[in-house]
């Protein structure tokens, strides 16, 4: 796999996945025995509820990119943020949020198990997330300067100044009008910043050099940004059947790149963002068909 025009992303994805559910089950399996009761079945409903699996797939890649010899603890160290997007889908869907109904297709956490347990399952899921990390990270050999150094990683994205201060941006933007720049910051943390981590923690696995990790995060801050642009224009020209999830950022009246920009100019913009994400790689001296494909999927997804 040396030549982008005979690589076969959906194959590779295909398979990414396959073994990013067997570490999946392997994690749920382990976290048993620190969950609540009564959290372990909407936890692990949540977790084992499909989609793209993107983050640990690009964690495991970046791994092996950097000189890491993969097997299952690489995608043991991808799944922890996993959990961590997945309690931010939880928590996203709260009637106290954007009230959603459905999340790939099904009912939400909170439509089956009702709010109080949906808002406890998500909490539950952001210290399991590091307690995988770490058994990831032991299994994986790390020292224990790697292995603070992921770890700080991982719950510096998740908390206020990444993930969970997008979603506070996102909901207090809601019926306001930003602008294109306000935009950017509050993707570049709520969906951006789980998407970078997941580049860099596979790379500080494999002990890449300083120059790598700097630009595996430029990658990932572009194909991040582009990946929510992509989701604007998919809430815009797709109905919630095709997408599997209903409402749309349109009908809770959010701003979006569409809003603000029209299609045709936020699909310029996310193919703007693809290209730049190719160079830094290149710049950064990291030859990986498969993460060239990925910045170019991330934009031509139609889901």
């Amino acid at each position: 796999m040396t030549d982008n025009a005979y690589f076969d992303l959906e194959d590779f994805l295909f398979k990414e996945r396959a073994e990013v559910e067997k570490a999946l089950g392997r994690s749920l399996k382990y976290l048993d025995r620190y969950l609540p009761v009564g959290l372990a079945k909407p936890v692990r409903d949540a977790v084992m509820a499909g989609g793209k699996r993107l983050r640990p797939i690009l964690c495991a890649l970046v791994y092996r990119k950097c000189g890491g010899q993969i097997g299952p603890a690489a995608y043991d160290l991808g799944v922890s943020i996993e959990l961590i997007h997945t309690y931010s889908l939880m928590h996203d869907d709260l009637p106290c949020m954007d009230d959603a109904q459905l999340r790939r297709g099904s009912p939400t956490t909170h439509k089956i198990y009702g709010e109080e347990i949906a808002v406890r399952a998500g909490l539950a899921l952001i210290p399991a997330a590091s307690l995988q990390a770490i058994r990831a990270i032991r299994e994986l050999g790390c020292d224990e300067k790697i292995s603070q150094s992921i770890l700080i990683e991982l719950n510096c994205a998740a908390g206020a100044g990444g993930m969970v201060g997008g979603q506070y941006l996102d909901l207090m933007a809601e019926d306001l009008m930003l602008d294109s720049d306000k935009l950017k910051n509050v993707h570049r943390m709520k969906t951006g910043a789980l998407l970078t981590t997941s580049l860099v923690m596979g790379g500080l696995a494999a002990y890449a050099s300083e120059d790598k990790i700097t630009g595996l995060k430029k990658y990932g801050r572009a194909v991040g940004l582009a990946f929510q642009i992509t989701d604007d224009i998919l809430d815009e020209t797709s109905s919630s059947k095709d997408l599997g999830k209903n409402p749309s950022d349109g009908l809770l009246d959010k701003v979006t790149y569409v809003s603000i920009h029209g299609v045709e100019e936020s699909m310029r913009m996310a193919r703007d963002l693809s290209d730049e994400a190719v160079g830094v790689l290149r710049e950064a001296g990291i030859e990986s068909p498969e993460l060239n494909a990925i910045a170019r999927y991330i934009v031509e997804r139609k889901l």
